[in-house]
């Protein structure tokens, strides 16, 4: 079903661009905590093959991806070469690599869910898969690098809210019969664009009602 959707070429291009940005962002937080040149590579490979590698082992595609296609594997070396040179200028952008980020995020979670529908699973634990290729990664990251991870805190824009959404568009689309290359289109720009107003006007989901605790908040804490 995924070759339908999209050609090899252009599904490959596609996967070596998400995999890029996702690299940087782990490279960048890799230099953030002053990891050295091994740290910046290991955090880099992690953040932009973690997901896919995790989905992969799920549905029994081995060996995974990441350890068939060299590119897969190569593209994050790249990027971490690239931070680890020119960290200052790439921090410079940083609103561009979030756009791109955005990106990836939105096709990740598409291109996840269909393999895993592709691979015999259900719809609902293919869209908890499509959720894992596109956010996988920066949990593996953030824990590596000894952090919440990023979609479980509450000071953080909307990151798996967006993922959620592609991915439920693609198996309501399976559902109805509706899949093909301009519904998935539609579910990677919904999941895209979401994303992109959430960092815009700092959307972020709600806390546990009437919540009283005594722990100082992380945010209060730090200031």
């Amino acid at each position: 079903m995924l070759n339908e959707l999209f050609t090899p070429s252009v599904q490959h291009a596609l996967d070596i661009v998400g995999i890029f940005v996702f690299a940087i962002s782990g490279a960048l937080l890799a230099v953030r905590k002053n990891f050295d040149v091994f740290g910046i590579a290991v955090l880099a490979e992690v953040t932009a093959l973690g997901g896919g590698l995790f989905r992969d082992i799920v549905i029994g595609a081995v060996p995974p991806a990441a350890f068939t296609d060299l590119g897969y594997f190569t593209t994050p070396l790249l990027a971490a070469v690239l931070v680890f040179f020119l960290h200052p200028h790439v921090e410079r952008i940083q609103v561009g690599v979030n756009v791109f980020d955005a990106a990836g995020l939105g096709l990740f979670c598409v291109t996840g869910t269909v393999k895993a529908y592709d691979y015999g699973l259900g719809l609902t634990a293919s869209a908890a898969l499509g959720l894992a290729t596109a956010v996988g990664g920066g949990v593996l990251r953030d824990v590596l690098a000894n952090e919440v991870p990023s979609l479980l805190r509450w000071d953080r824009d909307l990151y798996a809210v967006p993922a959620i959404v592609g991915a439920t568009t693609i198996v309501l689309c399976i559902r109805f019969g509706t899949l093909n290359a301009f519904t998935s289109g539609a579910a990677v720009i919904a999941a895209f664009v979401l994303r992109l107003l959430a960092m815009r006007y700092h959307w972020r989901a709600p806390r546990a009602y009437n919540r009283r605790s005594a722990t100082a908040e992380e945010g209060s804490a730090a200031t």
